[in-house]
């Protein structure tokens, strides 16, 4: 007896499941190092008394109806699987002398689905290709979980990000509890995980360097091809048009947050996107852009004039903002807090403050120490950089070698009665990406132009 006659999805979905070998499949970005990762992490469940990590990628969002916004992993999920598909979840258990077991949950395939949004990896290949003892379909994560949390002293998950994951994570712990009578001892606490992988997402790999390398250098030549491109007339939109020309060109998947684009009084602005206002002759740009390669950030910012040529204003307040930026390379290196380089930057920012007579204190300490400097330089000189642009770790957090810093500072002046009008509507920030070496720091965005008479250079051809 015929069976029914496959739809068309099916005949698609078999043709390329046919086609489809196992080294087809494609690889992990970091392969290699997702092992070692792992293996740090569990050294140190192990050293808590041993337990199960519990990390999820996340869901697709849906932007309206239908569509959804492009799906990214949480970055604690591709740092130690590098796996890219939405709803995944990674699992390891860990003993308390360090023996692991990894599984990775993933969507099955779909004939259906994949003709609409292409080949999933499938539960067949995911082991084999990102860094788990074994793969399952999606629909046995409940019983793994149970399975392997059993007589283990302790869940490792992130608490208090998502609700729903909060919620999954009573059911499993009331689901082991219910086989108590049976044996099985439940975890008895559970153990956020971010602090821990945080302090390794710290200190970057040598592949991690690679790549974030790669970015600064393609963020370097977006920046330049922007740069040379500006004249009066343009509008901000048409310059952020080169840059993600530029960062797609070159290979780079996405931008790693929305681009900054800001002409004239929205150079003051800290955060303007990109909109359709025209560059006027004489106006100063501000562009804080960067691409994301292979999950990692770039983050770069220039300041240069439209038209190619610095007003006096406009270059005394600029020089006094690449003084600032050099006092901060100078304070950043192993040992010193990120704290200190912003400190550095603060004392040159606000002796520019007193010799352009933007403020009527009398000496830098107490400009400081009145917290007025802040009218003009309202943030932070720099950030962690890594899978996210803001990445993990803060203002108290000794540096150290393999870490990646950017450096940022600036000077904003709005109009007001009591600034000369010759500094009205100058914002200027300069914002390269530092690596800590052993001793001293290297700058990896200096591609693109710093110093006023090169910018003047490039942007005469």
């Amino acid at each position: 007896m015929n069976g029914p006659s496959p739809t068309p999805g099916e005949i698609f979905y078999n043709s390329l499941a046919s086609e489809l070998k196992p080294q087809e499949v494609p690889p992990p970005v970091h392969g290699p190092q997702h092992r070692a990762r792992q293996a740090r992490l569990a050294q140190w469940i192990a050293q808590q008394g041993g337990g199960i990590a519990v990390l999820a990628a996340g869901e697709e969002i849906i932007r309206n109806r239908d569509n959804p916004f492009p799906f990214r992993s949480h970055s604690d999920f591709l740092y130690l699987t590098g796996f890219p598909e939405p709803d995944a979840w990674w699992l390891m258990r860990v003993d308390d002398k360090g023996n692991t077991e990894t599984v990775l949950a993933c969507r099955p395939r779909d004939a259906e689905r994949e003709i609409w949004d292409g080949i999933r990896v499938g539960p067949q290949h995911a082991a084999q290709r990102f860094s788990a003892d074994r793969a399952i379909d999606l629909s046995s994560l409940d019983d793994t979980v149970i399975a392997l949390a059993g007589d283990m002293p302790a869940f490792y998950a992130h608490m208090g990000m998502d609700a729903a994951l909060d919620e999954r994570l009573r059911h499993w712990l009331s689901a082991v509890r219910a086989k108590g009578r049976a044996g099985v001892n439940a975890p008895d606490r559970i153990v956020d995980l971010g602090a821990a992988i945080a302090r390794q997402r710290l200190i970057k790999d040598s592949d991690e360097i690679k790549t974030m390398r790669r970015a600064a250098e393609i963020s370097a030549q977006a920046h330049v091809r922007a740069m040379a491109f500006t004249r009066p007339g343009h509008h901000e939109f048409e310059i952020e048009a080169e840059l993600l020309h530029e960062f797609r060109r070159q290979g780079a998947q996405s931008v790693a947050y929305g681009s900054i684009v800001a002409s004239g009084p929205h150079s003051c602005i800290l955060h303007h996107r990109a909109g359709s206002r025209p560059v006027r002759d004489g106006e100063l740009v501000l562009i804080d852009a960067g691409c994301e390669l292979d999950g990692y950030a770039s983050d770069i910012t220039r300041t240069y004039p439209a038209n190619g040529k610095f007003t006096p204003a406009q270059r005394a307040v600029y020089d006094v903002v690449v003084a600032a930026q050099q006092a901060a390379v100078h304070a950043t290196r192993p040992g010193v807090l990120l704290s200190d380089p912003h400190d550095a930057a603060v004392r040159v920012l606000a002796q520019g403050m007193l010799d352009l007579k933007l403020v009527a204190q009398s000496s830098i300490d107490a400009l400081i120490e009145s917290g007025d400097y802040k009218r003009f330089y309202m943030h932070r000189t720099g950030h962690f950089l890594g899978l996210d642009v803001h990445d993990v770790g803060d203002v108290k957090t000794p540096l150290a070698a393999g870490m990646i810093t950017t450096i940022e500072p600036g000077l904003y002046i709005r109009p007001a009665d009591d600034i000369p009008t010759e500094f009205w509507n100058i914002g200027i920030r300069i914002e390269d990406d530092a690596l800590l070496t052993a001793a001293d720091v290297e700058l990896l965005t200096r591609g693109v132009p710093v110093q006023a008479d090169a910018i003047e250079g490039l942007m005469r051809g």
